[in-house]
């Protein structure tokens, strides 16, 4: 017998039982605010997981209700509502009545996910944190929004209630997390750099000049990969907004105001409906092919960058990169971030993969769901 064997022999361990899922039960109650294509998708990944959360990991998941603009269908007038993927009882939408119905009568776990684009429900976070409720959501407008909102949401976050909003940047890739966990070790950010949307960083890869740019934009939006009016896209204000949560998340002030932001619409399309601007997409091509040519000129590539430093400045804009550059790899959709810090100074950390799409976005806020869930201490 060898000398580990005789030890373990003459030392026997028992390692204890594994606790009863039943003991470290958990149940969680959810409600959904915003059923459209990434709140659908995230219904099918709850009702699909239920059962194996209840079995592997002790957490109920009790869907409590969902509500659209106008109207919302609660589990107490559909007892079926955790089985059935369409609306089937729906009364007239009231948003505190919503959530104390979600929150309950005793002390039970809650949580509120919006995956609406509504600014008026995002007002609603600080009161819903402060009574107790989770929050989850893949909007970006509390985390971007007015910087007095911002504190507020923070503020009443450290009465019980969590908000998490991974999903807010990149999806569901963990840019969010991988920030946070930097900065809780000591480490200190020095700068961000990404390319923060899949729309752009599509158009960026596909435009080799080939092409008019305007007909790739065509493409784009035929395929889905542009928001309803392509504009929202190059305007470059969703990226400002993604630039600003990273910099709150690092603890630093910063409003949309504050990030210097390079529009591709022209001046004289910018307010006209959205038919007329499609009409007169050309308009963009002849401003590209120069940007293209230089890049070129330059042996580099044409990409949609984002950055922020540590003095505050945040900038975005297309810029001309060399061809070794990390962002010149990038495929299809893919968003990348590249974290500068005291760790990682002279070979940054890159997240990179798919950004865009219902089904990653919707795993985002999932993921954040768990990690919640994860600290919820058992209740009977």
């Amino acid at each position: 017998m060898d000398s580990c064997a005789s030890l373990i022999a003459e030392h026997p361990y028992r390692l204890p039982p594994l606790q009863a899922a039943s003991s470290r039960r958990r149940t969680l109650a959810v409600g959904l605010i915003g059923p459209g294509r990434v709140g659908s998708v995230l219904l099918a990944q709850l009702r699909a997981a239920q059962e194996r959360l209840a079995r592997e990991a002790g957490l109920e998941l009790k869907l409590c209700g969902v509500a659209a603009s106008r109207r919302m269908w609660l589990d107490c007038d559909d007892p079926e509502l955790n089985a059935q993927h369409d609306a089937q009882t729906w009364r007239p939408a009231d948003l505190d009545q919503f959530a104390a119905h979600v929150r309950g009568e005793g002390q039970r776990h809650a949580m509120l996910i919006d995956c609406s684009a509504s600014d008026m429900v995002a007002s609603q976070y600080p009161y819903w944190l402060a009574s107790g409720l989770h929050v989850v959501t893949p909007s970006k407008l509390a985390s971007s929004g007015p910087l007095s909102r911002w504190q507020s949401i923070r503020a009443a976050s450290q009465y019980g209630g969590r908000f998490r909003y991974e999903a807010t940047v990149c999806a569901g890739l963990p840019v969010v997390q991988t920030l946070r966990d930097l900065l809780d070790t000591g480490d200190q950010l020095l700068s961000v750099e990404g390319m923060f949307s899949g729309t752009l960083a599509w158009l960026c890869c596909q435009y080799d000049g080939q092409r008019p740019f305007s007909a790739l934009l065509r493409e784009a939006h035929a395929l889905g990969y542009t928001e309803p009016d392509p504009r929202d896209d190059l305007s470059g204000m969703d990226v400002a907004r993604k630039l600003v949560i990273l910099a709150r998340e690092a603890g630093w002030p910063l409003s949309l105001h504050d990030v210097a932001v390079e529009s591709l619409v022209p001046a004289e399309l910018a307010e006209v409906p959205v038919e007329e601007f499609m009409a007169r997409l050309e308009q963009l091509d002849a401003p590209m092919a120069q940007r293209l040519a230089a890049a070129q000129a330059a042996q580099g590539v044409l990409r949609h960058v984002a950055s922020l430093d540590c003095d505050g400045r945040a900038r975005v804009g297309l810029h001309a990169l060399p061809a070794a550059h990390a962002f010149a790899h990038t495929r299809l959709t893919d968003n990348i971030v590249q974290f500068r810090t005291q760790r990682y100074r002279d070979n940054p950390l890159l997240v990179q993969g798919p950004g865009a799409g219902p089904e990653v976005t919707a795993a985002g806020v999932f993921a954040d769901l768990l990690r919640i869930a994860e600290s919820l201490e058992v209740r009977a």
